[in-house]
């Protein structure tokens, strides 16, 4: 079971990384409900060292699973 979590996460901050790289922003939609905005419009910039970090730690992640057991006893 951790061996599928951790690479689940690893693939998770790679896809992440591979997506904050190939975006200037992100805009979130403003919520409304019944006519008002209830949470405004949000732009998300990611920083220029935001991609590499996570394609980064999501390689040594999954790299990590590998190294992992088949079967942990308890």
């Amino acid at each position: 079971m951790w061996r599928s979590f951790f690479l689940a996460m690893g693939v998770f901050s790679l896809l992440l990384g591979a997506e904050c790289l190939a975006i200037e922003q992100a805009t979130i939609k403003p919520r409304m409900h019944g006519g008002q905005v209830v949470r405004p419009e949000k732009v998300v910039q990611p920083p220029d060292w935001a991609p590499w970090s996570l394609m980064a730690g999501g390689a040594v992640i999954v790299l990590y699973t590998f190294t992992l057991p088949k079967r942990v006893k308890d």
